[in-house]
This record gives C-alpha cells, structure tokens and sequence, in this order.
C-alpha cells in the first residue's frame, strides 16, 4: 500500500477541509498514479470531491457513523475494516488519500509514500507526519516539478520505509 499526498513546508495538507496549494500538475500525477486502483479515504476527504467518488478507482471510506451510505462507495468503520476490504487488492494498487487521521492510522502499513513538496507555508488544521524526521522513512527518489500558477514551486519526493529490525512492520492486511 502507498500513501499519496500534497503537503506545504511544514507538511500542512488542508485547512477547513480544503486542499491548501492549488497544483493542476500535481492532480494530474494522482489521477495517473491512482487510476484504476483502490482508493481509501476519510469521510471528510470524500466530502471535499465536487464530483463524489473518484471515477476509475474503487473508492473505500472509514466513517463511524453507522447510517453513513454514500452511491459509489464501500464504507469501512474503521482503518482497519478498510484494510480487510482492500485484502484481495494489489497493494501496489491501493492508496491513502487523507485525510489527517486517516493517514495517521495507516501510514504504517505503506510501503512508499509519493509526496508532492511545496514550496510554501500557509494556515493549516491538517498535517502530514514530517517524513524527513521519521527514521522509518528514506528518500528513494526526488523529481522537479515546476511552478503552480500562483508561483508556488514544488517537487516530487518519493520515500520507502526503511526495515529495521527493532521496529517491526505490520503488514499490510
């Protein structure tokens, strides 16, 4: 499993459940890497889609709330109901997409996490774990991306969790 996710120098990724950078380059790298696989998400993240449920994945929700029955969605009651859900799915295939909770109850079972860096700070309520202060983590590659059209440049990083062996994995399912 991977983690995808948008964040801005000190890793914020949302405010009022609100991407924080507008980056048309970046959404075109995650419909490219996620189409065709699993999605898993938080309500409020599948909420913030003005088109509901992303078309070409199979989209899996964790919501508590028990009447919680969106069209065009498996609704999960917990990260890990999500992940029996996904068990029989590649996991190079399936991808946390947030929000904040979300990502910080899975992110231990991913096995790379593809990163869009940008280069500014802005009002945030969400972030994304500090990777770079994780030792669990390692840079595996990092591309150029460009400027936004507000100016913001950005870059692509993509890190792999490290195997260390006081620190055991749980596995993906």
């Amino acid at each position: 499993m991977n983690a995808i996710v948008s964040v801005t120098q000190d890793w914020g990724i949302g405010f009022d459940g609100q991407l924080l950078v507008r980056n048309r380059d970046d959404m075109r790298r995650f419909v490219d890497l996620t189409m065709g696989g699993t999605v898993i998400m938080g309500r409020r993240t599948l909420e913030s889609f003005p088109g509901g449920p992303l078309k070409g994945r199979r989209n899996i929700v964790v919501s508590g709330r028990p009447d919680y029955d969106p069209d065009g969605v498996e609704v999960a009651s917990s990260p890990d109901a999500a992940l029996a859900l996904a068990a029989g799915d590649d996991p190079d295939r399936v991808w946390l997409i947030g929000g904040a909770s979300v990502y910080a109850a899975l992110l231990d079972r991913c096995e790379r996490a593809y990163v869009t860096k940008n280069d500014c700070e802005v009002t945030a309520d969400a972030w994304f774990p500090d990777l770079d202060e994780d030792d669990a983590w390692s840079v595996e590659s990092t591309e150029p991306g460009g400027v936004t059209a507000d100016g913001v440049s950005f870059e692509y990083v993509t890190y792999r969790r490290v195997a260390r062996e006081d620190a055991p994995r749980k596995p993906f399912i």
